[in-house]
């Protein structure tokens, strides 16, 4: 077992809480020691595209792979500009209303040390709940960037306006905007506010906002081994056992953590947020619980803006501390980003840009001075 950065503590035996629902996940979780305008007319796959995407197999008719997850989806969605969804994440916001159904899942601090996701949709239009939403913190934008994806939010902090003030920036606003956002009945505001994906395409028509890829970010962000073959980083010596990945040190309020099962792949994510009692994450429209085959976690450079508590992260950078874990292992490697819509690379201690599995990924940015644990 390792520390990463600086902290030393003892992490106690966790248990998970099944509060009414059936999460999958091993029974019982090991214990660690702390170690650190109109839309325009749909734009096909180029043939190259398609070329490359079929080599190695054949594709179901009218289906391609996803840029964001490497699984099937319809060739319409391929050239769609995603939605990059602002979401809270403390307890008075839970549950998430269609989160599972994002291909990318940001996670990071904010004010207080309470973090807020940030959820890339690609297919989104026959969604008619989806959050809750609130307001943006720039950093994120950034990180929307990379996807050339649609921001949605409720306002944000004068931070914001910088960024939100960029010709290149899109975005639908709830502050502004009626539609296509709305407010439920059951929850106090600001955390009742949520987005109808059935009304998107409406609204961004009606802003003249492009739906269709505008060539601004790489054409090729993650590579992807093919799911016949996943990649096990056994081809790593310095690959460890992470089966169980802890983040309470990074992300004190929330305290999340994920557990690995061995029998789909999957990492199946817990939060501890009403009393310290551990708890599924788990979508409040779909039932299940949040799950991904890829935990990337991110060191960034910080600071605290004011006395308010607001962050900066440095989000083009090179060279700093990240780890890959899949398939029940992890692995060292380092992040760069060079451009605002330049895409988040990882290269291994060799070099050579990680593999990603097929699915979801879960992206977890930390302080450079913070600490999480695995085993």
């Amino acid at each position: 077992m390792k520390k990463f950065l600086t902290t030393f503590a003892v992490i106690t035996t966790c248990t998970a809480l099944f509060a009414g629902c059936a999460p999958k996940a091993p029974a019982v979780p090991p214990s660690t020691e702390s170690i650190v305008s109109s839309e325009p007319a749909q734009k096909e796959p180029s043939k190259e595209t398609l070329k490359e995407t079929t080599s190695e197999e054949l594709l179901p008719q009218g289906m391609i792979r996803s840029k964001l997850t490497n699984e099937y989806i319809d060739v319409s969605l391929y050239n769609q500009r995603p939605l990059a969804v602002m979401i809270p994440n403390e307890t008075a916001a839970v549950p998430h209303y269609n989160l599972s159904q994002a291909s990318i899942i940001y996670e990071c601090n904010v004010e207080a040390n309470m973090t807020r996701l940030l959820a890339i949709y690609e297919d989104y239009k026959s969604i008619d709940k989806l959050g809750n939403i609130r307001s943006l913190r720039d950093y994120y934008a950034y990180w929307a960037f990379e996807w050339d994806a649609i921001l949605c939010h409720f306002g944000g902090p004068y931070y914001v306006d910088e960024v939100m003030a960029q010709p290149t920036t899109d975005s639908l606003n709830g502050n502004i905007l009626s539609h296509p956002f709305f407010r439920s009945t059951d929850r106090d505001v600001p955390h009742n506010a949520y987005l109808n994906g059935t009304m998107v395409k409406a609204a961004l028509e009606k802003q003249n906002i492009a739906l269709i890829d505008r060539g601004l970010a790489d054409e090729v962000h993650y590579q992807f081994a093919s799911p016949a073959q996943p990649n096990t980083l056994t081809q790593y010596t310095s690959a460890e056992n992470a089966s169980f990945i802890d983040m309470s040190d990074s992300y004190p309020v929330t305290r999340c953590y994920f557990l690995y099962d061995e029998s789909d792949g999957l990492y199946y994510r817990y939060q501890q947020l009403s009393g310290g009692i551990d708890e599924p994450h788990i979508d409040g429209a779909t039932g299940e619980q949040l799950s991904f085959s890829n935990i990337i976690i991110e060191s960034h450079s910080y600071h605290v803006r004011d006395q308010l508590g607001y962050l900066w992260y440095e989000t083009i950078s090179t060279g700093h501390d990240a780890w890959y874990i899949t398939q029940g292992k992890l692995i060292k490697c380092t992040w760069e980003k060079t451009s605002d819509y330049g895409a988040t690379r990882y290269y291994d201690q060799f070099g050579n840009e990680i593999t990603l599995n097929t699915g979801k990924t879960m992206i977890m940015i930390i302080q450079d001075d913070d600490t999480f644990t695995y085993n």
